[in-house]
C-alpha cells in the first residue's frame, strides 16, 4: 500500500511539473504574440484576426476542436487583441 501511495505521489509530482512547464510555454507565447501585435498596424491586426475567425469557422468537422474548446480559443484570441491595443 505504501508503494502504491509513493508511486501515485511521484506521478502527481511529475504531472505538476509538466503543468508548470506548459503554463510557462503558454505565457511566453502570449508575451511574444502581444509584442508582435503591438508592432503591427491596427488594420493588419484586424485582418489577421478576421482570417483566424474564418479559419476557425471553416475547419472540417473531423479536424474541428470541440465546440466549447473552439469558443475558449476565440476568447483567448480576442484577449490577445485587447492586450495589444
Amino acid at each position: 500500500m505504501k508503494n502504491l501511495i509513493a508511486e501515485l505521489l511521484l506521478r502527481l509530482a511529475q504531472k505538476e511539473e509538466e503543468s508548470k512547464e506548459l503554463t510557462a510555454q503558454v505565457e511566453a507565447l502570449e508575451v511574444m504574440l502581444t509584442a508582435l501585435l503591438r508592432q503591427m498596424p491596427q488594420v493588419q491586426q484586424r485582418d489577421l484576426f478576421e482570417r483566424i475567425d474564418v479559419v476557425l469557422d471553416h475547419t472540417s468537422p473531423e479536424a474541428q476542436v470541440f465546440l466549447r474548446d473552439n469558443e475558449v480559443l476565440r476568447q483567448y484570441i480576442h484577449k490577445a487583441v485587447q492586450a495589444s491595443a
